[in-house]
């Protein structure tokens, strides 16, 4: 009987060889998946919001404002005051010291608002991404900041102010830019 630290090297070692056998034989089927970028979409890589204010689109909002789009679009799934249904919908609290696993929340976490623009500019609400509009997630964001206590209520969030927001973890993270 082999010893149960010998056992899980060989089960390991047997995962990982099926693992790549799977990848190199996809491979050769590889070139066959997904379909052309056509000029539409290749447009929407340009407005990808940037720490730096680039991409980011005309539009304001403020706190007091985006409330009433959260209890209307995001109480199904981030609950009233954005504490979530499930870890992975939670947007305030958390924290990312703990020794057990963090709750990654927008105020713990996130080390940029433009990030959090960005996406829910793209993928919210779940229910019908994109269907906000530039004004409205402008509004959004400034509530969910606004919960974690990083803006006032009454700041009017836009392009140039959202950059200026500076987000608890903003350290927390490496620019991939200046990382080599």
């Amino acid at each position: 009987m082999l010893p149960m630290s010998m056992l899980r090297k060989l089960l390991t070692a047997s995962a990982a060889s099926v693992s790549l056998a799977i990848g190199l034989s996809a491979g050769v089927q590889a070139q066959s998946l997904g379909t052309p970028v056509n000029e539409n979409q290749l447009q929407n890589f340009d407005l990808i919001a940037q720490p730096d204010g680039s991409g980011y689109p005309e539009g304001s909002g403020t706190a007091r404002q985006g409330k009433a789009i959260f209890e209307r679009r995001c109480v199904a799934c981030h609950g009233m005051n954005g504490e979530g249904t499930s870890a992975n919908t939670r947007l305030v609290g958390g924290d990312i010291q703990s020794e057990e696993r963090p709750i990654r929340t927008v105020g713990s976490y996130w080390p940029h608002a433009s990030t959090l623009f960005d996406y829910v500019q793209r993928a919210m609400p779940a229910d019908a991404p994109k269907s906000l509009t530039s004004d409205e997630v402008y509004q959004v964001i400034a509530y969910v900041l606004n919960l974690n206590g990083i803006i006032e209520d009454s700041l009017v969030l836009n392009k140039e102010s959202l950059m200026q927001v500076e987000m608890p973890n903003k350290d927390g993270f490496i620019d991939s830019s200046q990382a080599l």
